[in-house]
């Protein structure tokens, strides 16, 4: 039998989310249309201050803040959005949604993947899992395109990450 413990924070479902926004291309675009088209548009008003009245001090002082906003505009942006997918839910979403989570591949119940959470016991047919993933600090195990399980991988309590993900990856692909 396959079994891993990890704990999941917030941090793990900020990590989340903000992945699946960096890969939204509608996201993007309006990141990249702020961070350019607004400094853009206060780099004319200080080009118009500078060639219009001759005013070196007011040109200056909007090309620094046009500048800061193409720097800082971004990483505002990402703070507001932690900021918002926090908002979204209760704390009893939070409570049955944070804490240790055990997964297991039970050889004698092999047509699902069995999940112990702060929620509940459940249990996902591996028909319906759609793929396993890897990334630097964390494996995501795909239930749909855009919802995963997350498992941190400095987080693991007990079992061995990297055999669960080959085991899963096997099981999908053999159900798929």
């Amino acid at each position: 039998m396959f079994e891993i413990e990890y704990e999941f924070g917030e941090e793990d479902l900020i990590h989340f989310n903000e992945i699946q926004f960096m890969k939204n291309d509608e996201i993007q675009f309006n990141i990249k249309k702020n961070r350019w088209i607004v400094p853009g548009m206060m780099g004319l008003i200080g080009a118009f201050y500078y060639f219009y009245y001759g005013d070196m001090n007011s040109a200056g002082y909007v090309l620094v803040i046009a500048i800061l906003w193409a720097l800082l505009s971004p990483k505002i942006m990402m703070l507001d959005l932690r900021r918002q997918i926090l908002k979204n839910y209760t704390p009893k979403e939070k409570s049955n949604l944070f804490g240790t989570y055990t997964l297991s591949i039970d050889p004698a119940n092999p047509n699902y993947l069995l999940e112990k959470s702060p929620s509940g016991k459940n249990k996902m047919a591996w028909a319906e899992l759609v793929r396993v993933e890897y990334g630097k600090r964390y494996v995501y195990i795909y239930i749909d395109l855009s919802t995963a399980l997350v498992i941190p991988v400095d987080k693991i309590k007990r079992g061995n990450l990297e055999q669960f993900a080959e085991q899963a990856e096997k099981m999908i692909e053999r159900f798929a």
